[in-house]
């Protein structure tokens, strides 16, 4: 039963060790300038699809007028959802966690980029309404369309992760695993407080975060979005917290 309520995660793992695979074969053909090239274009579209998401999420057309909507609850969820995050240092955890992988994987390791390409490939994979929303929806029902479309596209950008910042990229799919099986497994308990209004908001402040992760690719910044993911959380603990008043 519990891998049932898991397969989703299961296969998006799998995409991304083959993904990651095919990246790494590939890698040496490509010159750094190359490399340099694909990551800033990797850049770019992450920072589309995040400005996309944010857009719709945040804005709506009232009579021939754009305004914004939802805005208070995406503050509140970034200001607190930070807060914890800063508190908890899960992007310092996070880079433990490549660190001690890249340890254990001395040989094949040997990278400097090893700990960024588990780092980024986690944030990248981890953020965003179908990990969530698609996590939920296979730990409720055992439906993985979600999970299994999202699989693809994390396999295609593992290739180009890898292919420019090495097998580091492929240990996400540990953190993948545990990250959105875990959701999963704990569906059932949140299930009651997942209407429209929550499920837009969490994608609303995932686009936000992904489109920061679009920024720190391109080294335009430096944020700590690994201390932000909490963020995507605090819709429903709003709603629920609502509710009980």
């Amino acid at each position: 039963m519990v891998i049932y309520m898991i397969t989703g995660s299961v296969i998006n793992a799998v995409f991304i060790i083959i993904g990651t695979a095919i990246g790494m074969i590939i890698k040496g053909y490509f010159p750094e300038k190359i490399k340099d090239a694909l990551l800033n274009a990797l850049g770019l579209v992450v920072l589309f699809i995040g400005i996309g998401g944010a857009l719709s999420g945040g804005l709506i057309v009232n009579n021939g007028i754009i305004e914004t909507t939802n805005t208070t609850i995406m503050i509140a969820s970034m200001v607190i959802g930070t807060i914890i995050g800063e508190i908890l240092n899960i992007e310092n955890a996070l880079q433990k966690c490549g660190d001690f992988f890249e340890r254990k994987m001395k040989r094949l390791a040997h990278e400097s980029s090893f700990s960024e390409g588990f780092v980024s490939a986690t944030l990248i994979f981890g953020i965003g309404a179908m990990a969530v929303v698609g996590a939920l929806e296979n730990g409720l029902t055992g439906n993985y369309n979600i999970l299994f479309a999202k699989s693809i596209i994390d396999g295609v950008m593992s290739i180009i992760l890898a292919s420019t910042l090495g097998i580091g990229v492929g240990f996400a799919a540990i953190s993948m695993l545990i990250y959105q099986g875990s959701i999963s497994l704990l569906a059932a308990f949140v299930e009651p407080y997942l209407n429209d209004l929550v499920v837009s908001q969490m994608n609303f402040v995932g686009s936000i975060l992904i489109f920061v992760i679009g920024l720190n690719m391109l080294k335009i910044t430096k944020f700590k979005v690994g201390n932000m993911l909490p963020a995507i959380f605090i819709p429903i603990i709003w709603y629920i917290i609502n509710n009980l008043i």
